[in-house]
């Protein structure tokens, strides 16, 4: 991790000291329904679960430093919030997953390097999912974890070799547990329409059950409830452009034109819009 790429927007534009980040988590984690880790959450959580915090006993201690590494995962210190994810054992690991997901997706630019750190994340998440079977965060970082590795060794070989129904079972459990879940609808899209993409119409609905009205219900639903996410935005306009291409250019035009104007709260927000805005200007 000490060579991961820094976040490239600013180091101090998304920090939330203190009380700000309670203040502001409602916000932050709209689209993925986690809890705030306070020390009555944090309480609930361990209940039951022997060494679930590698052996930290004390809630307030738990609380403050899984805090400490929301905080710097919302500021873009991605390989810090990974450190003090995963020192705190199986309690860290979503947190932990999430800025090595992102990390790896948005700024390695090295395609084994990418592959690998995504690896790491699989293992880590497949040993949570028997430890926190209730845990909505835990099924959505194991599935996007299993999904970005699909898409870099090949969509097709994942779903020929089964990896594209582990990561529906996972979204499906997400939805299950959680049916306001923003970033899964958006994941159960990015699927479906991916499918359809590889498969072809037929094959996709036959095969998998997946097909462009049901890929586009899951981002109906997801903008329902958080109609002004870049990500959102991003990742509609990049399933339309998978399923119809030039037949939807103007509509895929406009989502990236508004996910480019969204406000960002968080540095992975700001990759987003940016994102959007390189599109805008690549279509130019």
């Amino acid at each position: 991790m000490s060579s991961w790429k820094p976040f490239p927007y600013g180091d101090r534009a998304y920090r939330y000291s203190g009380e700000a980040l309670r203040n502001a988590w409602p916000r932050l984690h709209r689209s993925d329904r986690e809890a705030f880790p306070s020390c009555q959450a944090i309480e609930v959580r361990l209940s039951g679960r022997p060494g679930f915090a590698n052996g930290e006993l004390d809630p307030a201690n738990v609380a403050a430093r899984l805090q400490s590494a929301w905080r710097a995962f919302h500021a873009g210190d991605f390989a810090q919030a990974v450190h003090g994810g995963l020192s705190l054992g199986p309690i860290g690991c979503v947190v932990a997953a999430r800025a090595t997901l992102v990390h790896a997706i948005y700024l390695e630019n090295e395609p084994a390097r990418r592959l690998a750190i995504i690896g790491d994340a699989i293992r880590h998440c497949e040993a949570l999912l028997p430890k926190a079977e209730d845990w909505p965060n835990a099924w959505y970082v194991h599935a996007m974890a299993l999904g970005r590795y699909s898409q870099l060794v090949s969509v097709v070989k994942a779903l020929a070799t089964g990896l594209g129904n582990k990561v529906r079972a996972s979204l499906q459990r997400v939805i299950q547990l959680e049916p306001g879940h923003v970033d899964a609808h958006v994941a159960l899209g990015v699927f479906e329409s991916e499918v359809v993409a590889n498969l072809g119409s037929v094959g996709a609905a036959l095969t998998f059950g997946a097909r462009r009205d049901t890929a586009i219900e899951h981002f109906v639903a997801a903008r329902r409830l958080a109609p002004d996410s870049a990500m959102v935005l991003l990742e509609q306009a990049r399933a339309l452009d998978r399923m119809y291409g030039q037949a939807r250019s103007a509509e895929i035009y406009e989502l990236y034109e508004a996910a480019a104007a969204c406000q960002p709260a968080d540095a992975r927000e700001r990759m987003d819009v940016e994102l959007a805005r390189r599109q805008l200007e690549a279509e130019v």
